[in-house]
């Protein structure tokens, strides 16, 4: 057969989010078994455990909108579908970030070291410490304003208990 047995697709499962949310992604592991035997013309479909843990990742109401998936057909006829890798694109990216790296113009330790000996600071440790500290005012309890607080607590209770004596008392009306 020249049929190939390795195929990578990405599966929409936006209308997943037409289903219940509480069955969004058991109906997302549904449709990528259909897809499967729709694409791969078999009917014993696998997912792998990772595929699976991608799906119900955040949770039975949220699964991805998308999901990009590999599809392998073993000897025997089942299809294994597996989350897809990008090992290709992820080297491929590293080459154009060495090479954006390699054309950046880079100083020699040498001379980084010599601007460093040339700016030295004027100002001492000592002198930013004296500086950084905050001034405080320190308040002084005097015995005057203590009896303020206690005059202030009597006054309130007198009115208080003020308050309670005048009122009347109700008596029941004995008929």
């Amino acid at each position: 057969m020249s049929q190939e047995l390795e195929r990578v697709y990405t599966i929409n499962l936006g209308k997943v989010l037409l289903s219940p949310d509480n069955q969004r992604a058991k109906r997302a592991i549904n449709m990528v078994k259909e897809f499967a035997r729709h694409h791969m013309k078999t009917q014993e479909i696998k997912i792998e455990g990772e595929l699976n843990q991608k799906i119900w990742e955040r949770g039975i109401k949220h699964p991805p909108r998308k999901i990009r998936v590999r599809m392998t057909k073993t000897d025997e006829g089942h299809i294994i579908v597996s989350r897809y890798e990008e090992a290709e694109e992820k080297s491929k990216k590293s080459e154009k970030e060495s090479k954006k790296k390699g054309e950046k113009k880079t100083k020699p330790k040498e001379e980084i070291a010599s601007k460093e000996e040339i700016k030295e600071p004027e100002t001492k440790i000592s002198e930013v410490k004296e500086e950084s500290k905050p001034k405080t005012q320190e308040k002084e309890i005097t015995p005057e304003k203590t009896n303020l607080v206690k005059k202030s607590k009597e006054t309130t209770e007198k009115k208080s208990t003020a308050k309670k004596e005048s009122k009347p008392k109700k008596t029941a009306k004995k008929d």
